[in-house]
């Protein structure tokens, strides 16, 4: 039996990336997958492929999670086709590597704003639901960078530490509705973010990788399957936990 077989999962920036790989690997499980991001044609044509590969049903949204009224309509668009969501894996985020100095309010708002209200903004929109259904799991990706400091990541390490604040939190508070809340902290991972990142400096990959001791970047599916486990009826006793997917670079 698959371990996600028919759990309604929403997963929040799935159109690429990691979020790409947690889509496919909840496809896999057998999952009912809805694939929100900002760019509609990636989730759109996301949603497509996972149902042509692995026969489940999906369901692309464009979803602005830095307004809670876009993030209100994926939710209602999600009610509407399936009627619950039992999982929610908050995977947006966003950032730009310089030294906090040199960075600029502008680019700390987009930061705090996708990677921090984001979150609050899909919690608000989707936990009432859970609470009404008496049951529910949430999974918030946080980084390393928020557990141990990130030098030329400063905004974006504060945002992802209070991720893992707010998942401790959050935990407790929704213990008695039996809806469980835990952190996935990926390390560096071979995704088009950090490809983006890595544009701004050629030489931050090669010196991850050699810190790293597997001697490598994570791949999605690295991160996805610890994600998969999390959202699975495998880890029903576990909460307000984060685990960090790092091939060793952080060992807290």
């Amino acid at each position: 039996m698959k371990r996600l077989g028919g759990k309604v999962s929403l997963i929040t920036g799935a159109g690429r990336g990691i979020g790409r790989g947690i889509a496919e690997k909840f496809a896999v499980e057998g999952a009912r997958v809805v694939v929100a991001d900002i760019d509609e044609t990636a989730a759109k044509k996301s949603a497509e492929e996972l149902t042509s590969a692995y026969q489940v049903e999906t369901l692309g949204l464009f979803c602005d999670v830095t307004s809670q009224e876009s993030v209100n309509q994926t939710v209602e668009q999600v009610k509407q086709r399936f009627g619950r969501i039992d999982v929610l894996v908050n995977n947006a985020g966003w950032d730009k590597v310089e030294p906090f100095l040199e960075s600029e309010e502008r680019t700390w708002d987009r930061v705090i704003q996708i990677n921090l209200y984001g979150l609050l903004h899909t919690c608000k929109a989707v936990l009432p639901e859970m609470i009404a259904q008496g049951n529910g799991t949430v999974i918030n990706i946080g980084s390393d960078a928020g557990r141990v400091g990130s030098s030329g990541e400063a905004v974006y390490s504060a945002t992802k530490g209070g991720v893992i604040a707010f998942t401790k939190t959050l935990a407790r508070e929704m213990a008695r509705h039996q809806i469980n809340v835990n952190c996935v902290c990926p390390g560096p991972a071979d995704t088009p973010l950090f490809s983006e990142i890595s544009s701004y400096n050629s030489k931050i990959a090669d010196a991850l990788k050699r810190s790293i001791p597997f001697r490598r970047l994570a791949k999605p599916q690295d991160i996805a399957n610890a994600v998969a486990f999390l959202a699975s009826d495998e880890a029903s006793y576990i909460t307000g936990q984060t685990l960090s997917v790092s091939g060793g670079l952080t060992m807290v």
